[in-house]
């Protein structure tokens, strides 16, 4: 008999779960709170309760071929940095393709999900349901996979804010926001410069009178396009880059990443000097907030001191008055009202899992949290690697280590996050892409070998290695290997051009992937040799190299 596996959420992390469901002989029971699947990227005229919201112009920050489900690419045509509507349409291409839609039950919301009185011998989980109607029903299940994301529960922090109580104006938490018709000539504060906070700020500032765009911090802001148009994740999550990062100092690779940013446009002169390193928190992804503060229409400014009537007072003592409205993008909190505290504590946006999926103290691993992480790269891709293990674990196929063991993991995991982030509500469970990827695709027998390729396939090796790190590579070897990766892999780029291809022009031919990839390669490999030598052979030359970028060395 096949187990039963409960599945919360049909969004990206659900839906990837389904079918890995599918895939490891399991049967899976999805309940969706909507009436249709895509989750955060299912655009609704209306906040609902309960599920994620996003406002109508919203365009992915993860290119196409780095966020795609790894044996499934998404249609050449499709631009490379899609609009939510387009990532809606690839959900349902998705489905379909994989008969996933019949194991949905939309309209349904998780009231309760609680151990059976025999967990400790069956593992099983009681799952308690309603229907629109407010019809309850029951049902016991194997496992259950939480996949309701952690963009729901808008974290709006008044009491940080003297005087909120006083503004006379409208103020409201950015998931509230849908467009920008309403703010017609209306001045505006957005509070916190993340990618919602740098994306209302743009697009408010077309219409709007005035837009003050309020920062602690400061940030640094990341360019969707890089050198020669192309996607700035296809050129900067390699294998390649990985290994330098663990070669290379970290102030120095901060160094140079900043000086990188700069060159597009000068942080401290635009007024958004971070007072961090630019790996120590996630950058903005946005591509036109420099033109809005060099035009005038976004003025930056500090964090808000007080309000008071429609004046608001900042920390360098400069006043705004005749405010009409503030923004709060000041992020979301970690919440799970269905299950028991004794099963999951969350505590200041903190939860306690084994590789941010498994919850260690649990006698039975049947539950299972996806897609609540922070990786530096495309979310849903490390959703279903995250799916892929859990159900390789639910089947039987695989086992967690001792409760110990997987707390010493844990410990080990918040203790690098410590060292290189901000502490904040916001960096709890953060992960390098590449590092966190291969780390779960060791636990399934995924992780591509690159000297076993270069063995066996030289080619294919070389374009891994020092290519982008696309979802395929891990459907080239192991359980879930997936024919189609290899030739997936080799015409990438040619996805990635086809829809900028639409107007053919008689020139020279544009230079190809491979020159690109040369070029990129051949000055950090250059890069790499250099900092080996100074670091190892000459430290006084070291030093004085530091003294002149003025940067501290560690």
């Amino acid at each position: 008999m096949k187990r039963r596996i409960a599945v919360i959420g049909a969004g990206a992390s659900g839906l990837a779960a389904i079918k890995c469901c599918l895939d490891e002989g399991l049967e899976p029971m999805c309940f969706e709170q909507s009436d249709g699947l895509g989750g955060l990227w299912r655009f609704k005229e209306e906040p609902e309760d309960g599920r994620s919201s996003i406002y109508r112009s919203v365009i992915i920050n993860s290119s196409k071929e780095m966020m795609c489900y790894s044996d499934f690419p998404i249609p050449d045509d499709f631009a490379n940095f899609m609009h939510n509507s387009k990532i809606l349409e690839y959900f349902h291409l998705y489905a379909r393709h994989f008969d996933l839609l019949r194991y949905i039950r939309f309209k349904t919301t998780v009231r309760r999900v609680k151990m059976r009185p025999d967990f400790s011998r069956s593992g099983q989980w009681e799952v308690v349901t309603a229907t629109s109607g407010g019809l309850e029903e029951s049902a016991i299940f194997d496992g259950v996979m939480v996949c309701t994301g952690h963009h729901t529960y808008p974290h709006l922090p008044l009491q940080d804010f003297r005087g909120i109580e006083t503004f006379q104006g409208e103020y409201f938490h950015s998931r509230e926001y849908k467009g920008p018709e309403k703010f017609l000539g209306k001045r505006v504060i957005i509070i916190g410069v993340g990618n919602s906070g740098g994306d209302l700020a743009v697009e408010l500032s077309r219409i709007a009178d005035q837009v003050f765009l309020s920062t602690r911090r400061g940030c640094w802001v990341l360019n969707r396009i890089l050198d020669d148009g192309l996607p700035y994740d296809m050129l900067l999550i390699t294998r390649f880059a990985s290994l330098l990062k663990k070669i290379l100092p970290f102030n120095f690779l901060n160094w140079m990443e900043e000086q990188k940013l700069n060159k597009r446009f000068d942080h401290k002169l635009y007024g958004l000097q971070a007072k961090h390193r630019v790996s120590s928190q996630h950058p903005t992804v946005n591509d036109e907030l420099p033109n809005r503060i060099i035009s005038g229409t976004v003025v930056v400014k500090p964090n808000i001191k007080e309000l008071r009537g429609s004046s608001v007072t900042f920390e360098d003592g400069s006043v705004e008055d005749k405010i009409d409205v503030v923004i709060f993008a000041t992020g979301y909190n970690v919440s799970f009202p269905f299950l028991d505290s004794s099963v999951i504590t969350v505590r200041h946006n903190q939860v306690s899992l084994y590789k941010h999926v498994f919850p260690p103290a649990l006698e039975h691993p049947t539950l299972a949290f996806i897609g609540l992480v922070q990786a530096h790269g495309p979310l849903m891709v490390v959703a279903e690697m995250q799916a892929r293990w859990v159900t390789r674990v639910f089947a039987g196929f695989g086992k967690l280590p001792q409760t110990k063991v997987m707390l010493k993991d844990i410990q080990r995991k918040k203790d690098e996050l410590a060292k290189c982030f901000v502490s904040s509500q916001r960096h709890t469970f953060e992960e390098d892409f590449i590092y966190y990827m291969d780390e779960l695709a060791t636990q399934i027998g995924t992780r591509p070998s690159i000297p076993w390729l270069f063995l066996r396939d030289p080619r294919l090796a070389l374009v891994v290695f020092l290519g982008p790190c696309t979802p395929y590579q891990y459907r080239l070897m192991g359980p879930g290997k997936w024919a189609g990766a290899r030739n997936a892999i080799f015409t990438q780029w040619e996805r990635v051009f086809k829809p900028l291809q639409t107007r053919m022009l008689q020139e020279k031919p544009r230079r190809s992937a491979g020159a690109l990839l040369f070029k990129v390669t051949t000055a950090i490999v250059l890069c790499a040799m250099v900092t080996y030598y100074v670091h190892w052979q000459r430290p006084a030359l070291l030093q004085k190299l530091v003294d002149t970028v003025g940067i501290h060395w560690q």
